[in-house]
């Protein structure tokens, strides 16, 4: 007797493998584009508050430091897709215990990586990293507390991320919504007091947005750690097999994590070198302020709608090769592709019929900005239709274990390509904001259709993914 109660016994969702493909994939991303757009209005709150109450170099500076952030959290949250892989595959065969493993050793890994390499190396080498993307010392006096509270407290965030990874790759993605929801009312309600003060409570400024994200985080990794420990989700912890690595799962979770972690490095040090070539263009600071609202947060709604299908697809067609069919693997990355075009198109007529509004509703009124604001916008409308396409193939690609493909794609596609274009125009004439929106759209449209051509190649088909059987008792 453990003292435990019991749970009842989990369950896979089984209309993933069998009957019609598009309500299935709908079910599997609508929870997630739902979750991934409330969470969203928390950085567009938090850039509403700090451009109202701080300035356009506040949003600057949330902007530059969540694209230096990103650099290094991509990496260590590649292992999550790594774990993804296999959780799917093993999912589609109905093995729990190889799934709950898998989640358990992704979880200490990741915690061990974020509290021994994250918060150490994140902290001190904020100052140097805000000097790589031309930040003008307003903006880097704003960011830097920012930013070195984003990668200390950073754990509860790869917590989140780690779970909502396996819930949705075993076939759930409403729980992770409900937390998603969690954190992001939490999220809002201290950003609203930190941010602007409250009572007794200071206002901390664009800092307060940092103390707000990484608390509600925290709060919700606390809870989430508990419920996989006592059990009564699809996945869960282990119990009888120890706390120790398993170096055989972990080997697996860099195998198909690590180009993932090296894909998500590139395009976001690809980010920061791009945010250089937009601090160097005549108003810099109000162009960089401009792309954090526009690119950061606008198009954000067709990137979280996206990153759902991107989602859905993944753990369906991962699921589908798991249980040894293929071809229905093959469509439902079509079915995510086809809405996720649906959506891309709502949201890019939004960017051209409304601009103004839209930036306005982040305090930009200056003319420059109004102007350098309208003109990234009306690019990203035509640049969605071929992002959505690019995620869903992607999530494709990576869902059936093809990592690498992703990861050479985007170097060239998202790094190679803006970064040549940016470099070229600044060579041989004056560099102005529109010439960097057309490098973004040069990059996306190429995204699209080397993600189209890789996965129609069908090699992902012969993937072999498998861990050792347990020798637990």
């Amino acid at each position: 007797m453990t003292g435990r109660a019991a749970k009842p016994a989990k369950t896979y969702d089984r209309s993933i493998l069998e009957g019609p493909l598009g309500p299935a994939v709908w079910r599997l991303a609508w929870p997630t584009i739902v979750a991934n757009m409330i969470g969203g209005f928390q950085g567009v709150i938090d850039h509403i508050l700090v451009g109202n109450f701080v300035g356009f170099t506040g949003n600057a500076a949330i902007g530059v430091s969540w694209q230096i952030f990103l650099i290094v959290i991509v990496f260590v949250s590649s292992l999550f897709t790594g774990m993804s892989v296999l959780v799917a595959r093993f999912a589609g065969a109905g093995d729990h215990d190889k799934v709950d493993r898998t989640v358990y050793q992704a979880f200490i890994t990741a915690i061990g990586l974020s509290l021994g390499v994250l918060a150490p190396v994140g902290y001190f080498l904020s100052p140097i990293l805000l000097n790589l993307v031309n930040a003008t010392a307003e903006v880097q006096a704003e960011a830097l507390p920012f930013l070195r509270i984003m990668f200390v407290f950073s754990p509860g965030m790869l917590i989140f991320f780690m779970l909502a990874g396996a819930l949705r790759s075993a076939g759930d993605a409403r729980t992770p919504m409900v937390l998603g929801v969690m954190t992001t009312v939490l999220n809002v309600v201290l950003n609203l007091i930190l941010i602007r003060g409250f009572g007794p409570i200071p206002a901390f400024g664009t800092k307060g947005a940092a103390m707000g994200t990484t608390t509600a985080f925290g709060l919700v990794g606390i809870y989430s750690l508990w419920k996989l420990w006592h059990g009564g989700w699809v996945v869960s912890f282990p119990k009888h097999h120890g706390f120790a690595p398993d170096w055989t799962i972990i080997r697996s979770l860099f195998r198909f994590g690590l180009p993932t972690g090296i894909q998500g490095i590139a395009m976001n040090v690809g980010g920061v070198l791009l945010l250089g070539f937009i601090g160097s263009v005549a108003y810099g600071a109000e162009a960089q302020a401009t792309f954090a609202v526009g690119y950061s947060e606008l198009f954000a709604f067709i990137t979280w709608t996206s990153q759902g299908l991107l989602g859905a697809a993944a753990a369906a067609a991962g699921q589908n090769l798991g249980a040894g069919k293929p071809e229905r693997a093959a469509e439902t990355v079509k079915v995510a592709a086809r809405v996720g075009l649906g959506f891309a198109t709502v949201f890019g007529l939004t960017f051209i019929l409304i601009p103004r509004q839209l930036l306005g509703m982040f305090g930009m009124d200056e003319p420059v900005v109004i102007e350098i604001g309208t003109q990234l916008l009306r690019v990203l409308s035509v640049s969605g239709l071929f992002i959505t396409v690019a995620l869903a193939y992607t999530g494709g690609l990576q869902g059936t274990g093809d990592t690498k493909s992703p990861l050479y794609i985007s170097i060239v596609s998202q790094v190679i390509v803006p970064l040549g274009i940016c470099f070229v125009v600044q060579q041989v004439s004056t560099l102005e904001p529109i010439h960097i929106w057309f490098a973004i759209l040069a990059g996306h449209m190429m995204r699209a259709g080397l993600s189209v051509w890789r996965f129609n190649q069908g090699k992902w088909r012969n993937i072999k993914v498998d861990i050792s059987p347990s020798t637990a008792s």
